[in-house]
C-alpha cells in the first residue's frame, strides 16, 4: 500500500486537493504499477506563519 504525503501552504480549495489526489493517485498506479485502491494519498495543510521562505514566513512575504 504506498502513501504518498503531501506538505502544501494552507488555501487550496477542495477541487484543487481532489485534483492533487487523483493525480498523484494515478502517477503512483502508473510508475509502480499498483492497484488505484490500494495508494493512500495524505495532505497535511501548513498555516502560512508557519511555512518559512528565505528566512521569513510565508505570511509575511504576503503568499
Amino acid at each position: 500500500m504506498p502513501l504518498a504525503e503531501i506538505s502544501m501552504m494552507e488555501g487550496r480549495t477542495e477541487d484543487q486537493k481532489r485534483a492533487v489526489i487523483a493525480q498523484v493517485t494515478q502517477a503512483l498506479v502508473s510508475a509502480i504499477g499498483v492497484p488505484a485502491e490500494t495508494v493512500r494519498v495524505v495532505i497535511r495543510e501548513v498555516p502560512k506563519a508557519n511555512w518559512g521562505i528565505g528566512g521569513v514566513s510565508a505570511k509575511d512575504l504576503g503568499r
